[in-house]
């Protein structure tokens, strides 16, 4: 559903810019190019293999632009610091930078431990990210914040060339005016 709000969308944009740029061509060519790009991303939405984000049992709420904003801010650096990293290194395993977003060296042991696992169990090569995207965050109220997450990189498994996947839900928790991550089961 969301997939094709995102599609109505982007249709409308490109309805009138084509209208724009098809000054002197025929209303029938500008019709067909139009559809032909509105069947093409439809299928690109309904085709997508992401999943969101269940909604909580008491739901999610909305929040102020200024507050999501300094959670993304917050969550950006987080996982800015994650892509081209090897998790099976004492050098990232030792990154302040990394450590600064969890509350206590243990919060950070067990993140650090199940992500560097699910990494190499994903077949990583080198248990290294090449890229990171945050498909989706919802807040289930104004202090709890869950993120999904895509890992990709290359796949470390031989006579395998590819890239592999991981699709991660990070929660996080506002404490003391401050966004933290808290690993664990959700």
């Amino acid at each position: 559903m969301r997939g094709l709000t995102v599609v109505s969308a982007i249709i409308s944009a490109i309805i009138s810019g084509v209208a724009r740029v098809a000054t002197g061509v025929s209303n029938r060519i500008v019709a067909g190019i139009v559809t032909a790009l509105a069947i093409g991303l439809a299928g690109l939405a309904c085709s997508s293999t992401a999943r969101h984000i269940p909604k909580p049992p008491a739901g999610s709420v909305g929040v102020s632009g200024e507050y999501a904003l300094d959670f993304m801010t917050r969550a950006e650096t987080f996982y800015g610091r994650l892509i081209r990293r090897r998790f099976n290194t004492l050098e990232t395993f030792n990154d302040k930078g990394l450590r600064d977003h969890f509350r206590t060296p243990d919060a950070f042991f067990d993140y650090y431990a199940d992500l560097a696992q699910t990494l190499a169990e994903a077949n990583f090569e080198r248990s290294r990210p090449e890229s990171l995207l945050v498909e989706e965050f919802l807040f289930e109220n104004r202090f709890r914040a869950l993120v999904q997450v895509r890992f990709l990189g290359k796949d470390d498994r031989p006579l395998r060339p590819g890239r592999v996947g991981l699709v991660r839900l990070d929660r996080w928790e506002r404490v003391e005016g401050r966004w933290w991550i808290q690993p664990g089961k959700l």
